[in-house]
């Protein structure tokens, strides 16, 4: 953001300044005339310069039911330079041929507030705003952005008077029109639970809340209890929590390449075209909080903070985290336990919880031409309509409305998808590349020309003796994915999820930065873990305070049945992959005897497809039954706070659902064909069914459709799942209130509330099937690229419709959820780099032992017809095909066939000296697999760490503005304490001389 400075004809430089220094100035500065120490005229000390406070904006366009129309009950003090409705809170008036900087301060009873207003060398004003005051400056509403900047007139108090029902009305006030609500709680008047809720409530007053019963609309028995959060009970609990809040504008004078390029970049850019990704400036408002110095807040220090008015001084999001936090710990009955609204959820005694939306998300005039209604109805327009899908997402706007938790999300979200188009267009690449060599493919070739090589049936019974020519098709799909780049693309790939995650740091760090994260910490207990240990404490190493502690046997017991739960579970993953594998050797042989013609001449195909199908909905069905059981254990931990349940709740997921979704494709990955046997000496399951073979083009065929099935199907199972389901609910719900026979045609006169009643709730595990289904994806994308190129490309189309379909989700069709706090990822972040490590190991293997890549190196170096010359062209590989077929004689079946019949494996022929014997040629093979999954792990690997060496996790310049920062942060709190010293002993008469106080 853009911020105006104070400059002066005369530039001081602050390094050269000393502390003392900058008092002295200070103090002079602020020293009336009638004092007896003579003034000298002082130049501006940039220590103690702030800047210039950008004037804010206001919807033009709020009618008259709109929710941010607020009365004006204070009216404004006549002044020499008069203040607008949108003028900051810090302001300097600058007497240009002094060099001098006065200011003033207003207090707000029964705290001193300050307040930087321009007022020369007038006296200091003092004026009392009630609590429920104007939205004048720095609320949520009037950062929206409009084409001019208008200065909001008061109004008469008779006019605002008759406004107050219609704000009631609109669903975000109390009935005075005053109070805002800050949450809402939902209880049906038959619940038989008023007991709870009656001692629950009473408690909640007792802490300080403001509560008001509101009846349902469209429903007698529901009755909605809104709850205000007072300025008392706001400082009083921030101050518990630590909230950070701003007290000073940002100053980036230090920032010395913005001076000396600053102009030359913007000419420079004005000849450029236009980026047509980036949002109009003009569509987004001017966030101005996310330009401020901030610290945390104190009563004891509220002087030091800037404060215009008290309603709009915590945000919206920060209002409601802070309900949120005390309704987590009110009690609603004697017990250690007994306590939180988490617990009256669950029991019935409250049918939901959650903040308002601000409003609808629509309107009936255009936003172009009106302006936005609220940062809802901006949200949908510039961010999850589907016609914004090319766009940039506006983070600062989707962190103040949703919090920092689901910023980042997006955040990731989008960097991912940014970061997917380089390997969409790689994979795409390799994929045209085996297109267009697919004919001119000497493997291909050979086996389309074989029609006279018998190969041997490939079941016990039904099975008839086939052609290899038939094989055709699947020899060229096969080499679609299996040719010259396929190996290139395994080590992009692998390249890439490193510069991914390292540049992922840069941007997080970037973020935590730009949104205030940087000395956040997620040290609050949950309420569960202080009412289970509240009888064992121990001192807080770092506060320094007594608090509930786990002791270690408690601790470790409740890890091992956790732990053995997992393995429990994981089990059961791999017996039903064991269960599909017997499915595909039963239906292998009846497949091979069916009547159609077409299944039975593709019958491989049939028992691949419908085994994948089968293997499919097992897998939707388990993840139902390892949610409730990833749940169950991770309470059972009971982790100490909030971030810790949701990591090892998100780890438990992710490796049922990894094991689950991935099992069946490492199985046809690296046992499919490999423990098959002979003709002749066939290895049997339980005696009676044999196992199954490969193709003879390759088991690569069968492994590029089991992940092309399960990856598609389960994409379109999910964005089914989160926007279809919802969909489907929201109209079921307003299908009943129609049959109940309310009066629809009211609709528009429901309050907010009861509009987000209808809604569906957010999930009950926030963001982590969010995260979930991307870090799988991720997995997808990365793990068995080799073996499928275009895994990017769908991920990344995925992805686009991805960002739109959550974003829509989210501002449309589900509550407002609880606005949270998170410096990253959380535990994803180890998950990407183990997926990473884990992903250069199997493609390794994937081409070593899956493709024929190794084998058809070995031929064209050792046995071809280009021996000792060098592999130069496809023509080195001519013979491959028969050099890896050996020979059978069909009379030891003992199926009434004569002749010889051909298999894959490099073994002896019948009228050798050892018949059936492994051949020199398979022990040449299989060492070059051995060495090249050494040489391509560790070359890979090393590669990765230089890079992740080479990329720091912070710009440069990123740390070196938060060092300045620190120093400035330290020089402002302790020069406002001085100034607040200063004029608490001018105002009681006592005189002062230049000293430290």
């Amino acid at each position: 953001m853009a911020n105006r400075f104070i400059r002066t004809h005369k530039q001081l430089h602050l390094e050269g300044e000393g502390v003392h220094e900058s008092f002295r100035k200070l103090v002079s500065m602020n020293t009336s005339k009638s004092e007896t120490v003579k003034e000298h005229p002082l130049k501006p000390s940039r220590r103690s310069m702030p800047c210039l406070a950008q004037s804010q904006t206001h919807p033009q366009s709020l009618s008259k039911h709109s929710s941010f129309l607020q009365p004006n009950r204070v009216q404004p003090q006549p002044q020499p330079q008069p203040l607008s409705a949108g003028t900051s809170t810090a302001t300097v008036d600058v007497e240009s041929e002094r060099g001098r900087m006065f200011f003033s301060f207003r207090r707000f009873p029964p705290f001193s507030s300050v307040f930087l207003s321009g007022v020369g060398k007038e006296k200091d004003t003092y004026t009392d705003d009630s609590e429920h005051g104007n939205y004048d400056a720095r609320t949520d509403q009037s950062l929206l952005l409009q084409n001019k900047l208008t200065r909001q007139k008061t109004e008469p108090r008779t006019k605002s008077s008759l406004k107050a029902d219609a704000m009631a009305s609109s669903g975000l006030f109390f009935k005075d029109g005053k109070k805002r609500i800050d949450y809402i709680l939902v209880y049906k008047k038959s619940s038989p639970q008023v007991e709870k809720r009656s001692t629950f409530e009473k408690n909640l007053r007792a802490e300080g809340l403001m509560l008001e019963r509101e009846p349902a609309v469209t429903n007698s028995d529901i009755m909605f209890v809104k709850i205000h959060c007072p300025w008392e009970t706001l400082c009083k609990y921030a101050e518990r929590m630590n909230i950070r809040m701003p007290f000073r504008k940002k100053c980036y004078y230090t920032d010395w390449r913005s001076k000396t390029m600053g102009r030359n970049m913007r000419e420079l850019k004005s000849w450029l075209p236009r980026n047509p990704m980036k949002l109009d400036k003009e569509a987004l408002p001017d966030l101005e909080e996310t330009d401020c110095y901030t610290a945390p807040f104190s009563r004891a220090r509220i002087h030091h903070f800037t404060i215009n008015n008290k309603d709009s001084f915590f945000s919206n999001s920060t209002r409601s985290r802070i309900v949120h936090h005390m309704l987590q710990r009110t009690k609603y009955e004697d017990g250690k336990s007994k306590m939180g609204i988490n617990r009256l959820l669950n029991n019935g005694t409250y049918e939901a919880a959650f903040p308002p939306h601000e409003g609808s998300h629509k309107s009936r005039h255009p936003i172009k031409t009106h302006g936005a209604q609220n940062h809802r109805h901006l949200l949908y327009e510039r961010w999850a309509r589907w016609g914004m899908w090319y766009k940039y997402q506006p983070l600062d706007l989707i962190r103040r409305y949703f919090g920092e938790k689901i910023g980042l999300y997006f955040a990731w979200l989008g960097w991912y998808t940014g970061m997917l188009i380089p390997a969409a267009l790689v994979g795409l690449f390799v994929f045209l590349y085996g297109l267009f060599t697919m004919d001119s493919s000497q493997v291909s070739k050979e086996i389309c020309e074989a029609n006279e090589t018998i190969m041997c049936p490939m079941c016990e019974r039904n099975c008839t003796l086939q052609k290899l020519n038939e094989s055709c098709i699947y020899a060229k799909v096969t080499h679609l994915f299996d040719n010259g780049g396929t190996v290139f693309f395994a080590i992009f790939m692998a390249i890439w999820a490193t510069v991914f995650l390292e540049f992922w740091k840069r941007r997080r760090a970037v973020l935590t930065y730009d949104w205030d994260l940087i000395d956040w910490e997620d040290e609050e207990l949950r309420p569960q873990f202080e009412a289970k240990y509240s009888q064992v404490e121990r001192v807080n190493p770092i506060t320094g305070k007594p608090e509930p502690f786990q002791p270690f046997p408690d601790k470790l017991s409740r890890l091992m049945v956790s732990v053995s739960g997992i393995f429990f579970m994981i089990s059961l993953v791999l017996t039903a992959v064991f269960a599909v594998v017997v499915y595909r050797l039963v239906a292998m042989e009846q497949f091979a005897s069916f009547k159609w013609y077409f299944i039975k001449k593709y019958w491989q195909f049939a028992t691949s497809g419908t085994g994948v199908c089968i293997n499919f909905m097992i897998i939707m069905s388990l993840n139902v039954v390892y949610e409730k059981v990833a749940y169950l254990l991770t309470d059972l931990e009971h982790p100490r706070t909030e971030s810790e349940w949701e990591n090892s709740f998100a780890l438990k997921m992710f490796l049922f659902q990894f094991v689950n979704l991935n099992s069946s494709i490492f199985y046809i990955a690296f046992f499919l064909g490999r423990f098959a046997g002979r003709p002749g000496k066939y290895n049997k399951l339980f005696n009676r069914w044999r196992l199954e073979e490969c193709h003879p083009s390759g088991c690569l065929i069968d492994l590029c459709l089991q992940m092309g099935v399960i990856m598609v199907l389960k994409q379109m199972w999910n964005n089914f799942m989160e926007l279809g389901y919802p969909l489907l609910q929201n109209w079921w719900s307003r299908r009943k209130m129609k049959r109940g026979g309310q009066l629809m045609e009211h609709k528009i006169s429901l309050p907010q509330w009861e509009k987000d009643w209808n809604l569906q709730p957010m999930n009950l595990h926030g963001l982590m099937d969010e995260y979930l289904e991307m870090v799988l994806q991720f997995g997808f994308t990365t793990i068995f690229v080799a073996a499928f190129p275009l895994a990017p490309l769908l991920a990344l189309l995925n992805n686009i419709i991805e960002i739109r379909l959550d974003a829509y989700k989210f501002v449309t069709q589900w509550r407002r959820p609880m606005p949270a706090r998170a410096t990253d990822i959380g535990i994803w972040y180890g998950i990407l780099e183990g997926i990473g490590v884990l992903a250069v190991i199997t493609n390794a293997f994937v081409i070593a032992i899956t493709s024929d890549y190794i084998p058809r190196f070995v031929y064209a170096y050792k046995y071809g017809p280009c021996t000792d010359q060098g592999y130069r062209q496809e023509k080195c590989l001519k013979g491959y095909v028969n050099s890896s077929l050996s020979v059978f004689d069909l009379s030891e079946l003992g199926m009434g066939y004569s002749g010889y019949c051909r298999y894959r494996d490099y073994r002896a022929p019948p009228w050798s000296s050892t018949p059936y014997e492994f051949t020199l040629q398979f022990w040449h093979v299989l060492a070059a697999r051995l060495a090249f999954i050494i040489v391509f792990e560790h070359l890979v690997f090393g590669i990765k760490s230089f890079i992740a060496y080479l990329i720091p996790d912070m710009p440069k310049d990123l740390c070196d503005r938060m060092r300045r920062e620190k120093y400035l942060v330290q020089e402002m709190m302790y020069e406002a304490e001085l100034e607040h010293l200063q004029r608490e002993r001018k105002k009681n008469g006592k005189q002062y001389h230049h000293e430290w106080p």
